[in-house]
């Protein structure tokens, strides 16, 4: 070969490979010019404060997101999580509200709770509804979208049932005990900056997934069974067994969020949880969490839900229409799976 030909090979190596690149990351590039149009907009957008409000923000849908990301990894999803969190949230919040708020949902309750028993509930209530997710899957073979669909609005039905049955007719769930607003909203003053104790939990909860996600049979198995199916069963793992351990696994982190999310908004609704499924998605997925099933990292799942959450945070700081960011948000998760979905076919 002369030495043209081996340069213009090695040109053509060097461009597509370049190509390669901007197509595995399009996304990320995309968010990147996003972020520093904001800040060129509004360099105040770089303080402390609104960092620390953001990571506050995606605290509690970063929870969430651990939860959802384990469903994905073995190749289903979770479309009622949100809806899922709104009930749990609105268990706590009910139990937790203030003894000497006249219009509380339990007149009966005139001595402040111990604030783990809520946040039992709140876990026991998730688990139930995904353990129906679990049933569906595992045992009746249905696929994870319709039951997880199916889920989501028993969840919103239980959801408005309970708000309405308030005796004072159905109003919010607020006038909420200080002591739990203060350990959901309080924070570790580190004199340049407030850490949130929303921040700490999270990452209290991040650790435990990375441990079981690459320290325990559990996750070995689900990374297994999200790479191949049928090559884990033959190999001798429970399929059945562990799904129904990656729900409730699951079940416990929408508990654990729900909980914080209640105390975090100080008020609930029918409308709480609205969409936070879709968040939690789309920041799996940003975050490198694949739907072809056996790739994904933690580290990842975190760094795709801030990520999302600068990007709604920045367009509220903007003053971007509601509508809008809707639009921005749908057109950024049908880019981060169209990316994802042509990994998988380069990789086939």
């Amino acid at each position: 070969m002369t030495d043209t030909g081996a340069k213009w090979k090695e040109w053509k190596w060097k461009e597509w490979k370049w190509k390669e690149w901007l197509l595995n990351y399009s996304l990320y590039v995309i968010l990147g010019v996003l972020i520093i149009a904001v800040v060129v907009k509004e360099p105040g957008f770089l303080s402390l404060n609104n960092f620390s409000k953001i990571m506050a923000q995606a605290s509690t849908k970063g929870i969430l997101a651990l939860g959802v990301a384990g469903m994905i990894v073995y190749t289903g999803t979770d479309l009622s999580a949100g809806r899922i969190l709104g009930c749990a949230a609105a268990v706590s919040a009910s139990l937790l509200q203030s003894v000497t708020y006249a219009s509380r949902m339990y007149p009966n309750i005139t001595e402040p709770l111990p604030l783990v028993v809520p946040l039992l509930l709140a876990m026991m209530v998730s688990m139930m509804f995904c353990c129906l997710n679990a049933f569906g899957i595992a045992i009746l073979k249905m696929h994870a979208f319709i039951v997880s669909l199916g889920t989501q609005l028993v969840a919103y039905g239980v959801l408005c049932l309970y708000i309405d049955s308030q005796q004072h007719g159905a109003q919010p769930l607020a006038s909420l005990d200080p002591r739990y607003i203060h350990i959901v909203n309080g924070y570790f003053d580190l004199g340049f900056m407030h850490l949130p104790y929303l921040v700490v939990y999270l990452a209290i909860c991040s650790a435990f997934m990375w441990v079981v996600w690459n320290k325990t049979t559990i996750g070995k198995n689900m990374f297994a069974i999200g790479g191949n199916l049928e090559a884990a069963a033959v190999s001798g793992v429970n399929v059945t067994k562990n799904i129904f351990c990656v729900y409730l696994i699951a079940g416990a982190l929408y508990g654990i969020a729900a909980f914080l999310e209640a105390g975090r908004v100080q008020s609930v609704t029918t409308s709480t949880g609205l969409n936070y499924d879709l968040d939690a998605i789309s920041g799996c997925v940003i975050g490198g969490v694949s739907f072809a099933g056996g790739v994904g990292t933690i580290p990842g799942v975190l760094m795709g839900v801030i990520i999302l959450q600068a990007i709604n945070y920045s367009l509220y700081y903007l003053n971007v229409h509601a509508y809008y960011q809707y639009i921005i948000k749908g057109l950024i998760i049908i880019v981060a799976v169209a990316i994802d979905v042509r990994k998988y076919i380069a990789k086939k």
